[in-house]
């Protein structure tokens, strides 16, 4: 059974920063971070390589955030920087499908198990 617990969430003002930890169950996957603000559909954020050789990114995000992995740990982060109030939304962790799978997975079909979220909520 694959669990995955995501933690760090919280409130911050624009600017600020904030670290995500996912803790999972394994490390010969893919993992992801989505995240879903209210009215809107849940969207890809960043994306890390089962080794975490390579990273993938959306362009909304690109010079703020960092994911980042430490099998040893289990564990995915996602590091974020200058967080703006369009930042502000649940943030959810997933393991891709692919079996040591690399960073290119962008939509939610290509991942097979899912956390609870956290809220991350960015003040102006």
């Amino acid at each position: 059974q694959v669990q995955l617990v995501e933690s760090g969430g919280g409130l911050v003002q624009a600017g600020g920063s904030l670290r995500l930890s996912c803790a999972a169950s394994g490390s010969t996957y893919p993992m992801g971070w989505f995240r879903q603000a209210p009215g809107k559909e849940r969207e890809f954020v960043a994306c890390v390589s089962w080794n975490g050789g390579s990273t993938s990114y959306a362009d909304s995000v690109v010079g703020r955030f960092t994911i980042s992995r430490d099998n040893a740990l289990n564990t995915v982060y996602l590091q974020m920087k200058s967080l703006q109030p369009e930042d502000t939304a649940v943030y959810f962790c997933a393991q891709g499908r692919t079996l040591y799978g690399g960073s290119g997975y962008y939509t939610s079909s290509q991942y097979a198990y899912w956390g609870q979220g956290t809220q991350v909520t960015v003040s102006s």
